[in-house]
């Protein structure tokens, strides 16, 4: 069994802090939000969003509505793309300075929420950029409160302490985790979520799924990492092909929901190593590349990487996808046979070739993996020794 991983003497850190409004309808508790932000003196807050799904789901006129009942002033950046930048992050804070803004709101998947986490440290920080936030130039210990409204089931992030900013010219997208970018409140609303196109619907779901499976199997995985890994990969072998044949379906989305915000949790506790640390450079490299599709086609070599060494976990938190592997290293190819036939069978099949990647990227992609900041990070506490050569040949393994 799983728990033979574990050292019973090494001491783990169990967090959990964001009070989550969680359920079909939960939207509607942004006026409860509303009336506190204003009981507190946040009177005026910015609103990051991109440019339609805010309005598009509905959200924003039950927003809109807490507002202005409860006078509080608003300004809306809505030009937050997939995979933000630190030019947009600089530009909202500038927008967010000259209004005056106390908070920050963020409508939409990972992006907005991680934006709007870093428009929030430096709306604390006046004298500081994007661009030195994320190269590690100061640690900050403060942030504008923040509300995260969720509209993807896979981010996580409106759960957690973790935010991620690619900086263009440079190619690096690097994460950050500060205690101070724990949302105040968030809203999971999976009634908000239905409008999810096939693509995002399977490509979140998968995030959630490796946000798991790395987070079980760090060097600092604890038992709650993988009980939360088993529920989560158990909720998404469920739920995701009934999201996928019915988009409307409540119950499907509810659950698609729920798995992504404990696998929030989940890294937030155990954090995460190669296929987090692998696909950044990816999608940093080719920011038109959805991060959940880079994180599937990263799996299957990354499970058969790690197999040897955490057999026992994967066994145990696979077998909804993969049934019947042996907890031995024999396995191993098994194992990322199997991940790779079940992401076939909710819609994902490609390799990295398909999305343009070819053996003339891996020494730049290998070369990010180790030089973009934060990133060396994660690579330490991989369960296996992450060396160039082990990088390299998980990207080639993926072509």
């Amino acid at each position: 069994m799983w728990e033979k991983d574990f050292d019973v003497n090494q001491i783990s850190e169990i967090r959990t802090r964001t009070s989550v409004f969680f359920g079909a309808g939960a939207i509607n508790r942004i006026d409860f939000i509303a009336e506190d932000l204003k009981a507190k003196g946040y009177d005026k807050v910015i609103v990051m969003s991109g440019r339609n799904a805010y309005k598009s789901t509905g959200a924003w006129d039950v927003v809109e509505k807490a507002f202005i009942k409860h006078g509080i002033g608003y300004i809306n950046y809505d030009k937050v793309t997939p995979n933000p930048t630190t030019i947009a992050v600089n530009e909202a804070v500038k927008m967010a300075k000259d209004f005056g803004a106390k908070a920050v709101v963020s409508i939409g998947g990972g992006s907005p929420t991680d934006a709007g986490k870093s428009v929030a440290i430096l709306l604390e920080y006046p004298d500081k950029t994007c661009e030195e936030l994320y190269e590690f130039k100061f640690v900050p210990t403060k942030a504008a409160p923040i509300i995260a409204i969720n509209l993807t089931h896979g981010t996580g992030s409106e759960t957690n302490r973790f935010a991620v900013v690619t900086i263009p010219e440079k190619n690096y997208k690097p994460a950050i985790a500060y205690d101070c970018i724990y949302p105040m409140y968030a809203i999971d609303d999976p009634a908000l979520m239905t409008k999810l196109s096939p693509k995002q619907t399977r490509y979140v779901s998968i995030d959630a799924v490796n946000h798991v499976v790395e987070a079980c199997t760090s060097k600092v995985a604890s038992p709650y990492t993988v009980t939360l890994a088993r529920e989560v990969i158990e909720l998404v072998a469920k739920y995701l092909p009934i999201a996928n044949e019915s988009p409307e379906n409540i119950e499907a989305r509810y659950f698609l929901t729920y798995a992504a915000m404990i696998a929030g949790v989940c890294f937030d506790n155990g954090m995460l190593h190669y296929t987090h640390a692998l696909e950044h450079p990816l999608s940093a490299v080719k920011p038109e590349l959805s991060h959940g599709l880079g994180l599937a086609m990263l799996l299957p070599a990354v499970v058969k990487n790690i197999y040897s060494v955490k057999s026992q976990t994967l066994a145990y938190i696979l077998e909804p996808i993969v049934p019947g592997l042996k907890a031995d290293a024999s396995d191993a190819q098994k194992a990322a046979d199997g991940v790779y036939n079940w992401l076939a069978s909710v819609g994902v099949s490609e390799k990295l070739s398909a999305e343009g990647f070819s053996e003339n990227d891996v020494d730049n992609l290998v070369n990010l993996a180790f030089t973009t900041p934060s990133l060396d990070g994660l690579l330490g506490i991989a369960p296996t020794a992450a060396t160039k050569e082990v990088v390299a040949e998980i990207y080639r393994s993926s072509l």
